[in-house]
């Protein structure tokens, strides 16, 4: 990294970050590939070149470890080596994606990384699986003389750079005899051996350490000293550096060049940015739009005052021509937002596989409508929760391929993902084909934990008996195991979907498997909203989520259960009061009420509402918790004329209407 100011090396790290993560994503797909189709040797070339780039992006950003491990297992990424295999080498390439990242993430982090010496082992064994034993912990412990010292210090006097080399020997090595002599050969080719001890061949030698002064750099010593079958692992350490100003030679600075083309090279036609500075974008693009709604307003009262003024006409041309700009303005940096699912989807393969194989079973996954365009900012909050319906569907909806057979299924279990819009929202469904949710064991299960009383268990519906999964510390499995089992994850499921103002809902037979439903917005940025009076304030609810307005008088509205309900042609809705109406308004029984029916997943209530505003695209501010002391209010919005609009949590006011029995909802 001396090679670049320090600004230049940070900017590079941050492109080798990202584009190792898509590296790591493919080698795992790789991975998954050459586990079905092991002696494949296009497979194993895919993997060869994505661990060689890796490697290289590596190797140019100045980490080390990484560059030598993954050139470690380049070198057995052969296609003979994978026909022999037997399918392990699948069984390293995924092992190695896990190291790599967790690499990665200390790296990040500006930690020391693991060793990988499990997954150096895991190569060993590939290479000679007659091998029994592995290499003890690698840690070079020969002290120097006094005379081998003044050596090391001579040579650095005369501009050279001194290495201790240590070089441990392949348990199974062969030609362990003569590992002293092969391995004085190779370093002597490199420069000037200063010492070396073992000095001479030995029956059992394990380790052989070395003072090594040379003008070349340890990189190009450590690729050199590799012996095949002899050499296992390699340490090389400068304990005299070489003085400023020297150059390392051309060959050891290929590795970094070629990295440094590969970053800034691939994909011309794309552009990295930072999603901070499209929020930005977006942010100010709001802040247009809350601009056109005041102009249009003023233009509003300047066709009140001069209604026949000459200039009406260019006034309204030019805001009919702002306003057609800015929407496609809006809309071309909200596609920039967005991105397909499938940079969700095709994590999964591997968390089905891995979980599959811990839990003993069979299960295939499934993908559709990876096409499907969601925004960033919502991609990456649905990551953990379909995460644990996942592990869930393969951990305990999946039965075991004995139990299938003797259901009469298939051994093979299947697990689907699939992604498709729905107006403004889409809808992501994760299905499996096990053995379904038991509801009643659910609701037996909620009643055990004091979740709910057995009075208000009778008096459940199907979906909300189901929804009690998402209850915290609430799980039916029969035993809890590493994946899954204690409750935890379907409460994380729910509070990340209520975050994103995103419903889920289920589907399940006994004995034929369970779906879920996740809907979610589009986006979290600008929405288009019904606003609406409520008891001097003003509201508004995403207008996706209003099914109808109906007119009703005080004589309609009943109460049941501690609720005020309306009869809705062929249905009864709950009704939900915002706040408890004013003394001074009449409550006759002919007093005319607005209607605003609300659906939220299989849910529908009526807002009881004052006055109806009209509707309005609003910007989404979040709103601190200090200025809002409710949970039924989701952000805010500001008006052309400066006003205040409240954005009413739907999520929210559902589940305060289910646990309690008010006149009217506090907001």
């Amino acid at each position: 990294m001396s090679f670049f100011s320090e600004e230049k090396a940070s900017e590079l790290r941050e492109i080798f970050f990202e584009s190792a993560q898509e590296l790591l994503q493919a080698l795992n797909e790789e991975g998954l590939e050459l586990e079905k189709r092991p002696g494949d040797t296009e497979v194993v070339r895919g993997v060869r070149r994505t661990v060689h780039t890796l490697k290289g992006d590596s190797a140019a950003c100045g980490y080390r470890e990484l560059s030598e491990l993954a050139h470690e297992l380049e070198d057995v990424l052969t296609p003979e080596l994978a026909q022999r295999s037997n399918g392990s080498l699948a069984e390293v390439v995924l092992a190695a994606a896990d190291t790599f990242e967790a690499m990665l993430t200390a790296y990040r982090g500006s930690k020391q990384p693991p060793t990988g010496d499990e997954l150096r082992v895991q190569i060993h064994r590939l290479t000679r699986p007659e091998a029994k034993q592995v290499a003890q912990p690698f840690e070079p412990k020969f002290q120097w003389s006094e005379y081998e010292r003044l050596a090391i210090t001579d040579a650095a006097g005369r501009g050279q750079a001194v290495y201790h080399v240590a070089l441990g020997i392949d348990p199974g090595c062969a030609l362990r005899a003569a590992a002293v002599q092969l391995a004085r050969n190779v370093l002597e080719e490199m420069g000037a051996v200063l010492a070396m001890h073992p000095e001479a061949n030995t029956d059992n030698v394990s380790l052989i350490e070395a003072a090594l002064a040379s003008e070349r750099g340890k990189d190009w010593i450590a690729r050199r000293c590799h012996i095949p079958t002899v050499v296992s692992r390699i340490l090389v350490d400068a304990v005299m550096p070489a003085p400023a100003g020297s150059e390392p030679h051309a060959e050891e600075s290929h590795p970094a060049a070629g990295g440094a083309a590969s970053l800034s090279g691939a994909g011309e036609n794309l552009l990295r940015v930072d999603a901070e500075r499209i929020d930005a974008v977006l942010n100010l693009v709001g802040e247009l739009i809350i601009g056109k709604s005041m102009l249009h307003q003023s233009m509003t009262e300047f066709d009140r005052r001069f209604p026949k003024d000459a200039l009406r006409g260019k006034f309204a041309d030019a805001l009919a021509f702002q306003a057609r700009v800015l929407n496609d303005l809006q809309k071309s940096v909200m596609k920039i937002r967005m991105v397909p699912v499938e940079q969700l989807f095709r994590r999964f393969p591997r968390v089905v596989r891995d979980v599959a194989r811990a839990a003993g079973k069979d299960v295939e996954l499934v993908i559709a409508g990876e096409d499907t365009d969601l925004d960033k900012s919502i991609l990456d909050l649905l990551a953990e929760p379909l995460a644990h319906l996942v592990r869930n569907a393969v951990d305990h909806g999946i039965e075991s391929p004995e139990e299938r057979r003797a259901a009469g299924k298939p051994a093979q279990g299947t697990v689907r993902l699939n992604a498709f819009h729905q107006g403004n929202q889409v809808i992501i469904e994760m299905s499996d084909d096990g053995r379904g949710i038991d509801r009643a064991k659910v609701v037996a299960k909620a009643v055990e934990r004091g979740v709910i009383t057995a009075e208000e268990a009778a008096k459940l519906t199907e979906a909300e008996g189901l929804n009690l999964i998402f209850q915290s510390g609430l799980s039916t499995a029969e035993q809890v195991t590493n994946i899954s089992g204690r409750g935890v994850g379907m409460d994380v499921v729910k509070s990340v979907l209520d975050r994103l103002k995103a419903t889920i809902s289920i589907e399940t037979r006994p004995g034929q498997g369970t779906r879920f439903f996740l809907k979610v917005p589009l986006t979290l940025a600008i929405i288009k909203a019904l606003l609406f009076r409520a008891a001097d304030k003003l509201y508004a609810v995403p207008l996706g989520s209003v099914v109808e307005i109906t007119r009703a008088v005080e004589a309609e509205i009943h109460r049941v259960d501690g609720h005020e309900v309306l009869q809705l042609r062929d249905q009864v809705l709950t009704l939900v009061r915002l706040q408890k109406l004013s003394r001074q308004e009449s409550k006759g029984a002919d007093k005319k009420l607005f209607i605003v029916v609300i659906a939220f997943a299989e849910r529908k209530f009526g807002l009881v509402v004052d006055r109806l505003v009209g509707e309005e695209e609003l910007v989404i501010k979040a709103m601190d918790d200090h200025l809002v002391a409710t949970d039924l209010v989701s952000g805010a919005s500001i008006l052309g004329d400066g006003t205040v609009v409240l954005i009413l949590n739907v999520a929210a006011v559902v589940e305060r209407l289910a646990r309690s029995q008010p006149e009217g909802v506090q907001a």
